[in-house]
């Protein structure tokens, strides 16, 4: 889909030629002269139309106004939150209406928030998955308007909200194919060739690269599938080659079938959502190759498929991480952290300024915080309190989670240096303080996407989550000082 953002009041845009125009209806709403205000007002007057966001009122072959479709559309009192759910209902509505172009009129005091939440909308409402479809019914909705009254002063944002959007559907197709589509493999593929399409670097290791790394605990995750491994290694270089880069890690199991420790079969397809992580990190290269910012960015994908067979890691053994620490696994659907470990471990050859790993983790998490916000873990105050503003501003938003020390407790092995599960209560926590043990050589983040990457039922489908808070992380990080490096041990080395 192309996105436009043009200068435009509603005398202007009642002449766009278009199949379809939405206008945003505010709280403080004052007609004007033009044939939409007129519209707008008597629908208002007449209490046809209500101004709370996502309420809608349509019109069909208005006076004076050149689009065939009108939808007027309340946003209360204008917020991002509030055109974000005007602009999604309005795109909704004419999801089935076969209009290929499409103007969305702004109200005249919208800012670079509402741009970027009506851009984020307009993509999110119109996506629609056909790729594997026999008889793909597709996206109609082929150029979108967004008219505002300076586009001038809102070009900037608007950059990064269309490039953002880009990022966002690319990880919604990944995760929503099949997972004998989005293998491993094809996940090296899509990487080289966005690195091709965008100027980035990457390389895709196999099992015996992998190998020789000495990365045993990767490995042991993938031993039990035909589909070989990969570990994707991506490179954005917007910066000085001596400024720090942040480091990207993204949980990349295409398919987990929980491995020995079998899940249960209800909702197993759903499993195929487990590479949320690799996902987002993917669609957060599209969407800076498009947007270059001035900070260098390095993405890690541990990429492997989780299954039982008679080579699989099983409930009791032991493995060596490439940090060197031993993990006695207890359950082998606890798997996402094995994979983890070694890509944090992995991350140190960066000197990064920060590392934020990206995972589908736990269900814990969903219990926790539902399918609103990630789970949010942090070793440092300041890359924490960064992901949580990127979040809000981008209406992606996560919340921080405890690292105490005494969750760790329950991670004790008598027969290695850590087991990889602990009790049932804070699993969430008790899966971040694993992670923890691997990444204290950097300031740290961890990502629980578990409740918001997919959503179940009629909805059923990837999120794209949370590229546009990692977009807006990354953003916002050119420029800034480096954070402080975490006063904590680093991992044992081989």
């Amino acid at each position: 889909m192309d996105f436009e953002l043009k200068t435009l009041d509603l005398a202007g845009a009642a002449g766009e030629k278009c199949d379809a125009l939405v206008m945003l209806v505010g709280e403080n709403f004052k007609p004007g002269k033009d044939a939409l205000s007129r519209l707008a007002g008597e629908a208002l007057k007449a209490r046809d139309l209500d101004p709370k966001a996502g309420k809608l009122l349509q019109a069909y072959r208005s006076a004076g106004i050149a689009a065939p479709r009108v939808v007027l559309a309340g946003c209360a009192d204008g917020s991002p939150k509030k055109v974000h759910a005007a602009v999604a209902a309005a795109v909704g509505a004419l999801r089935t209406s076969g209009a290929k172009r499409l103007v969305i009129c702004l109200p005249a005091d919208a800012k670079e928030d509402a741009v970027r939440a009506a851009v984020s909308a307009t993509a999110e409402s119109s996506y629609v998955y056909v790729a594997t479809k026999s008889k793909p019914e597709g996206r109609e909705l082929q150029r979108v308007t967004i008219a505002v009254a300076d586009a001038s002063r809102l070009q900037v944002a608007f950059a990064g909200a269309r490039a953002a959007a880009n990022g966002i559907e690319f990880a919604r197709e990944l995760g929503n194919l099949p997972p004998n589509h989005a293998t491993p493999t094809r996940l090296g593929e899509e990487a080289k060739k966005l690195a091709k399409a965008h100027g980035l670097k990457c390389e895709v290791l196999g099992p015996r690269e992998v190998a020789k790394i000495g990365m045993g605990s990767f490995m042991a995750v993938a031993k039990g599938s035909e589909e070989p491994l990969r570990f994707i290694v991506l490179k954005y270089t917007g910066a000085g080659a001596g400024d720090a880069p942040v480091v990207l890690v993204g949980k990349g199991i295409t398919f987990d079938s929980g491995g020995i420790s079998i899940k249960p079969s209800a909702d197993m397809d759903e499993m195929k959502f487990d590479m949320g992580g690799a996902a987002s990190v993917l669609g957060t290269f599209r969407a800076i190759g498009e947007i270059k910012p001035a900070i260098n960015v390095i993405g890690l994908i541990p990429s492997c498929e989780n299954m039982p067979d008679g080579r699989s890691v099983k409930p009791g053994d032991i493995v060596k991480s490439l940090s060197g620490q031993t993990i006695e696994i207890l359950n082998t659907d606890a798997e996402g952290r094995l994979i983890l470990c070694d890509a944090l471990t992995y991350a140190e050859r960066f000197k990064p300024r920060a590392v934020v790993d990206i995972a589908t983790l736990t269900g814990a998490c969903v219990i926790a915080l539902g399918g609103v916000r990630s789970g949010l873990f942090a070793s440092d105050d300041a890359l924490a309190q960064a992901l949580h503003d990127a979040g809000e501003r981008a209406m992606d938003p996560c919340w921080r989670m405890p690292l105490d020390d005494e969750y760790a407790e329950g991670l004790k092995s008598n027969f290695a240096d850590v087991a990889n599960v602990a009790g049932r209560a804070g699993g969430a926590v008790n899966a971040a303080k694993f992670l923890q043990r691997f990444a204290g050589a950097y300031p740290w983040a961890h990502l629980d996407i578990a409740g918001t990457a997919w959503k179940s039922g009629g909805a059923k489908g990837s999120t794209g989550r949370p590229v546009g808070m990692l977009v807006q992380f990354l953003l916002d990080q050119q420029g800034a000082a480096r954070p402080a490096k975490a006063a904590k041990r680093p991992a044992k080395r081989k």
